[in-house]
């Protein structure tokens, strides 16, 4: 057996010495009863509680952390929400974290674990960087369930006449693998129908939407039924309710409805419930969690998947849309390395002095600005997360040249310091928060056309000169005009590697094409997904996953990158 060390992320994790989770709880004042303890360390917080809870007013304020195009070094997202949210508690405010489950298929493939690093991280780590409390289980569960109800239907006659060269529901499961993309199935026996399928990842389902999006028991049975499982013969949608699924699937989701509750390094509280992906979904932690949050603490610090272009936009066009939430600040980070890469850098050279390359990549970073100040009308503060390889020379540039252009900006050193190496950032967004109020901009409207509804993201988040249809999504928006569905906003799924639908043009370009693929009604999520370029719903695992350096000891304790 090769030999693997214990990641120094792990080996911190572990040294640091983690509050009981009902100690955690009095930070934000959460009784003892009103815990569903997980062990001594995570809880679920009891729906009881939740509903006293949800009667009094919001109190707090919202902080919204995105970032730069992502690139293949890492920009330390999660990472810094964490510092923030520990920098802000160190400076005497009531702060408390929300942050998006992590999925074992981004852990075990290329990014790895999603708890953060250095001394900025949540804990128990390997416990939330698994199985957690089950939640993406329970999840898994209720869409299959409803994936193998529609072909028992199917295989005992189909009263409900579901075409099935028209259903749109496969199934799911937290691993990448490609080689699950597209499936047949139907072939036991005669009675059955052989047919084409596919399985999306866990984080990619309209059920884990759903549990992301709802805010009561009540609406999350309503959005089971409204699922769209595809259409009949006579081309009208067949939903989840009309095939008897959805109240069994949401007994599969009761317990996994409820916040987790588990806390950083520096001991704060830190809500992390759901899990949806910010390219192929909408990005976002629960709205459960972030309306109890806000009404337990007096600044919550959240985050949403990949740049602002893909979370931070859906962010507010779905999440704020839906909820009637709104963020007070953002925060938008970057690296040095990030921005080099943007200006042209290989992978390999980026610890590498090179202020050409920082300067040419920069436009990266103030077209980010614009989307969050201008387009979507949050006031922002830069976050430059430090790496030790970044010059002085480099950062004194940096901040010069954000200065020059009226832009706060923070350097924070939370990796390596933890809360304190966050202070500026915090004292940054305490003040931004208090002198500018969020003038939150939805970039369309609900009543405009689906296809005008795209047409201004790519124009004016994109910033691309053209939109191009595959002629099978033409057909599938007449389809969803047809149905007067068209009202419901847009879920954008692009890589997230670019402005654009081609992951190698980096910085920020203009004027480019964006390629439609196909569109599917997410009727319960209350949105349609609108696949881009060659976006993929089940992401494959790389040449050398991360999996490759994890094991056990002796003892059974995990080891390596995890």
């Amino acid at each position: 057996m090769k030999e693997k060390n214990l990641s120094s992320d792990l080996k911190i994790a572990r040294e640091k010495k983690p509050l009981g989770i009902e100690e955690v709880a009095k930070k934000l004042s959460i009784p003892y009863d009103a815990l569903e303890r997980y062990g001594a360390f995570k809880a679920k917080i009891s729906w009881e509680y939740l509903k006293e809870l949800f009667c009094r007013p919001r109190r707090g304020k919202l902080v919204l952390v995105t970032a730069t195009t992502p690139t293949p070094a890492g920009e330390g997202k999660t990472t810094t929400a964490i510092g923030l949210t520990d920098g802000l508690s160190r400076l005497g405010q009531k702060a408390a974290l929300c942050l998006r489950e992590p999925s074992m298929g981004p852990v075990f493939g290329a990014k790895g674990a999603a708890t953060g690093s250095g001394l900025a991280q949540l804990i128990p780590r390997e416990e939330i960087n698994l199985h957690f409390t089950g939640d993406f289980a329970a999840v898994a569960a209720a869409h299959n369930l409803l994936a193998a109800l529609i072909d028992n239907h199917l295989y005992h006659g189909n009263d409900l006449g579901i075409d099935p060269r028209k259903i749109s529901w496969g199934r799911v499961v937290d691993i990448n693998d490609r080689a699950l993309r597209k499936i047949l199935v139907g072939l036991e026996s005669k009675k059955s129908f052989p047919r084409f399928s596919f399985f999306d990842i866990v984080a990619a389902s309209e059920v884990m939407a759903i549990l992301c999006l709802a805010q009561s028991y009540k609406d999350l049975r309503q959005r089971i039924a409204d699922i769209s499982i595809g259409r009949g013969r006579d081309d009208k949608n067949i939903d989840a309710e009309e095939l008897g699924a959805a109240g069994a699937m949401s007994v599969l989701l009761v317990h996994a409805f409820k916040p987790n509750l588990v806390q950083t390094l520096e001991n704060n509280p830190a809500f992390v419930h759901g899990g949806p992906f910010g390219n192929i979904a909408h990005g976002c932690s629960s709205v459960v969690s972030l309306n109890a949050a806000l009404r337990l603490a007096d600044w919550v610090v959240t985050e949403a998947g990949f740049g602002s272009d893909l979370g931070g936009e859906k962010f507010v066009n779905i999440v704020c849309r839906q909820s009637g939430l709104k963020p007070d600040c953002a925060v938008i980070v970057t690296t040095v390395r990030a921005l080099k890469f943007h200006g042209g850098m290989t992978l390999d050279c980026l610890n590498q002095r090179d202020l050409y390359s920082l300067e040419k990549g920069f436009p990266n970073l103030l077209r980010h600005i614009q989307i969050v100040e201008e387009v979507l009308g949050i006031p922002a503060v830069v976050a430059l997360n430090r790496f030790s390889a970044d010059s002085g020379e480099e950062i004194d540039w940096l901040g010069k040249r954000l200065g020059s252009l009226g832009y706060p900006f923070a350097v924070c050193n939370h990796w390596a310091q933890g809360g304190e190496g966050a202070l500026e950032l915090a004292r940054m967004v305490l003040e931004r928060s208090r002198q500018l109020n969020c003038k939150l901009n939805f970039t369309y409207a609900d009543g405009d056309p689906l296809i005008k509804k795209i047409e201004k993201i790519a124009l004016n988040v994109y910033r691309a000169g053209s939109i191009a249809l595959h002629p099978h999504a033409q057909e599938e928006i007449k389809v969803i005009e047809r149905q007067e569905l068209d009202h419901l906003p847009v879920c954008m799924a692009k890589t997230q590697y670019s402005f654009s639908v081609d992951p190698r043009l980096r910085g920020a370009p203009e004027g480019h094409e964006l390629f439609v693929r196909e569109l599917r009604v997410a009727a319960g999520a209350k949105y349609i997904l609108v696949l881009c370029g060659e976006i993929y719903t089940m992401p494959g695992l790389p040449k050398v996953p991360a999996s490759s350096s994890m094991d056990i000891d002796e003892e059974g304790k995990v080891i390596g990158t995890i």
